[in-house]
């Protein structure tokens, strides 16, 4: 099966048809495993190793990656279901655009402005959970359209941060 992986507005055609997988065109030797009870997964992608945690996001096909300090959101749709959402506009889904706490903590440092032009990977707040700052960033190019929170307030996991448009 193929499918379309989009992370920080770059998308990835993943090949899985075969016993190697395909990545862009290029074969390339993979093996992803998971640690019995946890969300943390362990990718060998030909001469590199991973190590990062995974939970669902807001909708199917939708993660939320924690590798080391980074915190990224992945879509990987098939090819069904990437035309039903090209056909319907799905695509075009704010949530697309929309920083969440990926846990409980406390608002170190809102680092962006209403208005501002923000990057895909660009750092736009600081989040500490259980003693370590967490710097979340823009999941794709856009302005920042609003900001929920200030430093010093607490925020529930799932909790919106920041939408950019």
């Amino acid at each position: 099966m193929r499918y379309f992986v989009t992370i920080a507005g770059r998308e990835v055609e993943v090949d899985l048809t075969g016993a190697t997988p395909v990545v862009d065109g290029t074969p390339m030797e993979a093996q992803l495993s998971t640690l019995p009870g946890t969300r943390t997964r362990h990718l060998i992608a030909g001469d590199r190793s991973y190590a990062f945690a995974v939970s669902a996001g807001d909708r199917k096909g939708r993660w939320h990656l924690a590798l080391g300090a980074d915190r990224l959101t992945a879509d990987a749709v098939d090819e069904r279901t990437r035309a039903i959402r090209e056909m319907t506009g799905g695509a075009d889904d704010v949530a697309d655009k929309t920083i969440l706490a990926p846990m409980p903590g406390l608002v170190l440092k809102v680092e962006v402005e209403v208005g501002q032009t923000v990057r895909a990977g660009q750092g736009v707040v600081v989040v500490e959970a259980m003693k370590m700052e967490n710097e979340l960033k823009a999941p794709a190019d856009g302005v920042v359209a609003s900001i929920a929170v200030a430093p010093g307030q607490t925020v529930d996991k799932g909790a919106v941060l920041i939408v950019l448009e």
